[in-house]
């Protein structure tokens, strides 16, 4: 390896774990910070930022970033914007409700400068490095958004507002570095704007396959319980006395890096459909786990469904995107990547957030159920506020906890002491109830997937798509 390559092998790897972390710092225990801080009435505005910011990222990344300034520079300003934004909800955030209404269209600005800086350190990677390097920069990606949440759990972040400092930090941090990274001209640059490419029109006609049609459809689906787990797991936690949900809910991404090794074998062991439905399957077991588990909080199967995590993804996601670049003819393959991240990670996640935590549908006055509870609980007042809230002032009432205790707490269960124990069982049989929605609904996807996709692919390495 050259001593170029080397350097860039470097900073590419830094440049991808600083960009997860800046985004597990804050995006996984989301929900714990607000509700202990005041603004539980605004949970569900601020993770619907993440699936606007999937939306519009295609869309200036088209038009602007890759058709008249180095990758880099748009990388670096962007995340420069970014960090100022999201020091700006840090200051704003202890005010608590009062300024939750522009909290939100922060954090909506904030993801709208985030989400493309995803693909654009694809691109930087892809161009400076070959492509057979790329997962091994990927996974500092994930390791970052690791040591995100094991440094929330250490510090006692879980539930604090601090975790909006970090995260602006380190979107400082990394778009300062990012004008020091390799030199990565507009991939697009001088070239007209292609209409059909970035509305993705080209990659629609996949449609008219049924199998993709059945795949892209039941994907969309799942994303709606899958928000489920990212904005509702960490209050979860918090009210099941695992006081640094942050920490502990690493173990979802360390053995996400375990199945991500394992997919190149599987893929071919197993084929397309057998990885999807097991992938979907696991969804139906984490929910029910958490379920079951919630009333006594059961240890194992909470630990056990955050641990699926890994596979829930993996072999769901990652093996969509897979059959999604056999599918799809060579030219077009851009283009249906984009469709799949709109359907899933956009409008999938956009509603199953709209679910979790109730709303309008958007642009009427419809009333969206409000599922938190089953119904028997207030916008952003989830059956765990009482008892989080509990614990939060029984926890400030303890002593300042030492090093061993700190490194013992980010994955340890315990309620602190002078907690109101008949907060408990109440908080805890409401999830149950709660955890059977998303349960279900896996299931019906689960059994509409199983009798309606019939696919045959080449699982090697060799070129395949759609004629």
């Amino acid at each position: 390896m050259s001593d170029s390559r080397s350097a860039n092998t470097i900073k590419l790897s830094i440049m991808m774990f600083l960009l997860l972390f800046a985004w597990g710092a804050w995006f996984a225990t989301l929900k714990l910070a607000f509700i202990t801080n005041g603004l539980g009435d605004f949970i569900g505005g601020a993770f619907e930022s993440a699936p606007i910011g999937a939306i519009f990222a295609p869309l200036f990344l088209g038009l602007i970033a890759d058709r008249f300034f180095p990758s880099e520079k748009v990388m670096g300003v962007l995340l420069l914007i970014g960090g100022a934004l999201m020091a700006w909800i840090a200051l704003l955030a202890p005010a608590g409700a009062a300024q939750g209404p522009l909290i939100v269209k922060l954090m909506i600005a904030y993801m709208c400068c985030y989400m493309p800086t995803l693909g654009l350190a694809n691109t930087i990677t892809f161009h400076n490095l070959p492509r057979n390097k790329f997962p091994m920069i990927r996974v500092w990606g994930t390791i970052g958004w690791i040591v995100a949440g094991l440094g929330l759990g250490f510090a006692g972040w879980s539930d604090s507002l601090n975790i909006f400092w970090l995260a602006a930090g380190s979107s400082v941090l990394l778009g300062a570095m990012s004008f020091t990274l390799p030199h990565t001209p507009a991939p697009a640059k001088g070239q007209p704007v292609n209409l059909r490419s970035l509305l993705m029109l080209d990659a629609f006609k996949l449609f008219r396959h049924p199998p993709f049609a059945v795949f892209a459809i039941c994907s969309m689906l799942l994303c709606v319980p899958l928000a489920y787990y990212y904005g509702q797991t960490s209050d979860f936690l918090g009210a099941a006395g695992y006081t640094e949900a942050g920490s502990f809910m690493t173990i979802g991404q360390m053995s996400e890096i375990v199945f991500m090794l394992l997919i190149p074998f599987f893929f071919r062991k197993l084929g397309v459909k057998m990885m999807l439905l097991i992938g979907m399957g696991c969804w139906v077991l984490r929910y029910a786990l958490f379920a079951l588990g919630a009333p006594d909080q059961v240890a194992w199967m909470l630990l056990l469904g955050v641990a699926l995590h890994g596979i829930c993804y993996d072999f769901f996601f990652v093996t969509g995107f897979m059959y999604t670049d056999k599918k799809a003819p060579k030219e077009i393959r851009g283009q249906a990547q984009s469709l799949l991240v709109f359907l899933t990670q956009g409008l999938g996640m956009f509603f199953g957030f709209r679910f979790a935590f109730g709303g309008n549908f958007p642009f009427t006055e419809a009333k969206l159920p409000n599922t938190v509870g089953s119904g028997e609980s207030t916008l952003g007042a989830p059956p765990s506020a009482d008892l989080v809230n509990a614990i939060k002032e029984a926890n400030a009432d303890a002593p300042a906890k030492s090093t061993i205790d700190s490194l013992q707490g980010m994955f340890g269960k315990d309620y602190p002491e002078g907690l109101d124990a008949s907060l408990i069982e109440p908080s805890m049989s409401q999830w149950k109830s709660y955890w059977m929605f998303p349960m279900i609904l896996a299931i019906v996807i689960l059994v509409i997937f199983a009798v309606s996709f019939w696919d045959k692919i080449n699982t090697d390495e060799e070129e395949e798509g759609s004629e």
